[in-house]
């Protein structure tokens, strides 16, 4: 069998040998020795990658997506928490798709200025509340405690 050296890898995967060498350096892929300055890598690596770039394309950390790999065997992927990722992912294509349709309406909105629109200001405050954008809204610490 044939082993890919880097520079294939890298063609024939679209991820840059820079990526690679990280992920080969955190254990997310594992080359099989050098040949000459350039690490080679079996050809499996290939799928090993699709299931990270899939992984990351869904949100998953590196630290996730490594804990889905088995060291000897294939991956081990975690039904529930692909569900609650799935869940998530609903989750932010509502918030998305609510704000477009409000940017749409802004857009167009007969209201002198956006600041006069009720759906530009639902807009801001839903922002303000932290409920659009990915900021969390802080709670309160209760007093005498630290955290």
């Amino acid at each position: 069998m044939q082993h890919l050296d880097i520079a294939e890898v890298a063609r024939q995967s679209g991820i840059p040998a820079s990526t690679l060498r990280f992920y080969d350096e955190k254990g997310l892929i594992v080359s099989t020795g050098r040949r000459g300055l350039r690490r080679l890598f079996h050809p499996g690596v290939l799928e090993r990658l699709a299931l990270i770039t899939v992984g990351r394309a869904a949100g998953f950390s590196l630290d996730e997506i490594a804990r889905m790999f088995a060291p000897e065997d294939g991956p081990r992927i975690d039904r529930q928490m692909l569900a609650a990722k799935a869940d998530a992912l609903d989750r932010t294509i509502r918030e998305l798709g609510a704000l477009r349709d409000g940017l749409r309406h802004a857009a167009v909105c007969p209201a002198p200025s956006h600041m006069e629109c009720p759906t530009f200001r639902r807009i801001l405050k839903a922002a303000a509340s932290g409920a659009i954008g990915g900021r969390k809204k802080k709670t309160p610490t209760p007093k005498g405690t630290n955290s």
